[in-house]
């Protein structure tokens, strides 16, 4: 079983479930609020982590988290926890489950509006010490679980990223059993999430060589060695869960150095109303777009990436996504999500504006987020 200290201590192997008591118990934790999805109460896994538990614990169940995490949800979450006498977080699921989680462990312990402490508004300066938190992933391609951040949909509509070193939970049970049997979609899209998270890493204009290593290593898993498509096409295949769960780690650990347009654009799609877009696919579309968009900027980052993706020279990557989208089932636009053309103003402004932004190796501006979108929704 390996341990790994990065932001912070990930238990991670089949079967680390069984260390979640213990987790607990070192953080003073005995009467945790579980966040999760009733997705994941249908599936019995909320009852596998009841059954990993002592009896002594008294458990508190949130099962009403979105698919993409609101500031609704958060203040719904954090009125329960206060209502039960809650003293910590467990939070079960993917990474709405796991963002919801860390915005409730910061609401139950700041005064004032949850918007003042997202990052265009200097968030991370005024966020101290939160409620502990224990991370369960149960998909394999956020990585929330070894992240400073968090992405909530706030009430005025914007889908806004809360980030502080206070907010990366104390432990990660990192259990890939317990990502075994999601469906193909589902684990396409997660894992082109992680696969996003990576590339846009080692392309980010920030300096950290020891995050691009991690994040080519966590691209050589997905793809070169080609554990995502393993998965995908066996969801019993355990070395696969292990591999793909470790790459989703990984590419949470090397997005400490930033990412780029193609979350900018995600984050902006995630927040339109109705359409209920899942994130990691919108990444995956996204994707190519923006590898065009930054190409002169990204030379000496793409043959490292190609080469972790086991590629031959020359190989054009964007392309490669494109037919790695294609094989995995994934949507071949934004169009085929119900992205439509007059919503386009609306999400380059958003995209604009968003973090990640700053982070991408080629300024962008609205006029060029138009651009972007038109030809991610057009494919």
């Amino acid at each position: 079983m390996a341990t790994l200290t990065f932001c912070t201590t990930a238990i991670f192997d089949h079967g680390a479930l069984a260390q979640l008591g213990a987790a607990l118990k070192s953080n003073g934790i005995s009467r945790p609020l579980i966040c999760t999805d009733m997705g994941l109460v249908r599936a019995g896994i909320v009852d596998r982590v009841r059954g990993a538990l002592s009896n002594e614990l008294a458990l508190t169940i949130f099962h009403d988290t979105p698919e993409n995490p609101t500031e609704e949800a958060v203040l719904a979450a954090a009125g329960v926890y206060r209502e039960a006498g809650c003293d910590g977080i467990v939070a079960v699921g993917g990474g709405s489950s796991m963002d919801l989680g860390k915005a409730v462990a910061l609401a139950v312990t700041h005064e004032g509006n949850l918007i003042d402490f997202t990052a265009g508004r200097g968030g991370a300066q005024k966020i101290g010490a939160v409620a502990p938190l224990i991370a369960v992933p149960t998909t394999a391609g956020t990585g929330s679980e070894v992240s400073t951040g968090a992405v909530v949909i706030m009430s005025n509509g914007k889908k806004l990223i809360l980030a502080s070193k206070h907010l990366v939970p104390r432990i990660a049970i990192c259990d890939p059993d317990l990502t075994l049997g999601l469906p193909p979609l589902l684990t396409a899209a997660t894992g082109m999430d992680a696969v996003v998270h990576c590339i846009e890493a080692v392309c980010s204009r920030q300096v950290n060589p020891p995050a691009d290593a991690v994040g080519l290593d966590g691209i050589r898993r997905a793809l070169g060695q080609g554990f995502l498509e393993r998965a995908v096409a066996d969801g019993a295949d355990k070395d696969a869960r292990w591999n793909m769960m470790m790459a989703s780690t990984e590419g949470a650990m090397a997005f400490t150095k930033g990412l780029g347009a193609v979350h900018s654009m995600s984050h902006a799609c995630g927040a339109l109303p109705g359409l209920r877009l899942h994130h990691g696919t919108l990444n995956a579309v996204c994707l190519p777009t923006v590898l065009r968009f930054n190409h002169a900027q990204i030379g000496p980052a793409l043959e490292r990436i190609a080469t972790s993706m086991g590629l031959p020279g020359g190989a054009d990557v964007s392309e490669e996504i494109t037919a790695l989208n294609i094989r995995l089932g994934l949507p071949a636009n934004l169009g085929a999500m119900g992205v439509t053309g007059d919503m386009i103003d609306y999400l380059a402004e958003h995209a604009a504006r968003d973090v990640c932004t700053f982070t991408n190796p080629r300024a962008a501006n609205s006029d060029d987020y138009v651009r972007l979108f038109e030809e991610a929704v057009a494919g």
